[in-house]
């Protein structure tokens, strides 16, 4: 008999809420037929949309009352402390309580960090979860981490983003000793900041990590690194950078190709392949970022994701919970803090 995994999926948060949530819940479940989802949020208001959507509550999809909701703007102290009956807050319980594999959230991204490491704890060996998430590059895809969770890191908190982010990738992608960096100003070793530095000594002699050294921003999207290590403060800039950047060159294209009658012919006959590069830089494709470093498994979707770009995140916790990621790291941190140790 097929092991059920169960993902509790917080209904209320993000800019759409439950009428992007309920069906792309809906078509998880069609994809995956050992997956079990509980929305969390007003039952009375779930239990509606899932009416007008022909489906129904039963043994897979699973309704749990929550009576709050999170602000997008709230501050993180004040959900954590006022909101113990959030939708957000009910389905971190549910994953600690063992009554969820794992939980995916589009809500408030700081309000989610502070709720999962209060209820979850960190593992052992890890001073602080990390988010990390994925870029599209020439190699396929760039992992990279912290996005925003830490803005002040010491080495040592790099060097753990670093263990973190491998066996991620190597458990969920099946990327087998992913090539790791460390984001710099220069890929020289006179250059970066002290904590850098510190973190590149560290890693240089640690046998369990792939590390291959400093690289600058323009390296995220090519095909010589697939993990990218940095503060929460660089990656996040990096991160919206890189989205402003795919936007603008989205924008810039349609309006050449709108400029006049003769640029809108040109755009019909190069309509194919604009949609397949449309697909390769679509940022709901890579939706989905995951908080490392907990004793349970969460997942930050992007508020104003849409049903397809929330499927994605809900895919990537599923795939997390097939494979024991949470598990995988505390063995990995463990056996590479023993190794510091013997040294």
């Amino acid at each position: 008999m097929e092991e059920t995994r169960t993902l509790a999926l917080d209904a209320m948060g993000g800019d759409h809420g439950p009428s992007v949530v309920v069906p792309a819940a809906a078509q998880a479940l069609g994809r995956h037929r050992d997956l079990r989802v509980v929305l969390t949020g007003p039952r009375d208001q779930l239990a509606e949309l899932l009416a007008q959507s022909g489906a129904q509550e039963s043994e897979r999809l699973v309704l749990h009352h929550a009576s709050q909701v999170v602000g997008m703007d709230e501050p993180p102290s004040q959900a954590l402390r006022s909101k113990r009956d959030s939708s957000m807050r009910v389905a971190i319980d549910l994953v600690k309580r063992g009554e969820a594999d794992g939980c995916v959230s589009a809500g408030n991204t700081g309000a989610l960090m502070a709720t999962a490491r209060y209820v979850l704890k960190t593992l052992p060996g890890i001073d602080r979860p990390a988010i990390m998430s994925t870029i599209p590059s020439r190699a396929g895809a760039t992992h990279m981490l912290d996005l925003g969770a830490n803005v002040d890191c010491t080495a040592e908190h790099l060097f753990q983003f670093a263990v973190m982010g491998a066996v991620a990738v190597e458990a969920i992608y099946g990327l087998e000793r992913p090539r790791v960096g460390l984001l710099n100003i220069g890929e020289e070793e006179i250059k970066g900041n002290d904590q850098v530095k510190r973190a590149a000594e560290m890693l240089s002699n640690a046998d369990a990590i792939h590390y291959v050294g400093y690289v600058e921003g323009d390296d995220i999207f090519g095909d010589d690194v697939d993990v990218v290590v940095c503060d929460g403060f660089v990656g996040n800039v990096a991160l919206k950078s890189s989205e402003g950047c795919a936007t603008l060159i989205s924008d810039f294209m349609r309006e050449e190709f709108q400029r006049n009658l003769w640029t809108r012919l040109a755009g019909m006959v190069a309509l194919p392949v604009l949609k397949a590069l449309r697909r390769r830089i679509d940022p709901r494709r890579y939706n989905g970022a995951s908080l490392l470093g907990l004793r349970g498994i969460a997942l930050k979707s992007h508020g104003g994701a849409d049903a397809f770009a929330f499927g994605k995140a809900i895919d990537t916790a599923y795939t997390e919970v097939s494979r024991g990621v949470p598990t995988l790291i505390d063995e990995r941190i463990e056996t590479v803090l023993a190794a510091r140790e013997n040294v």
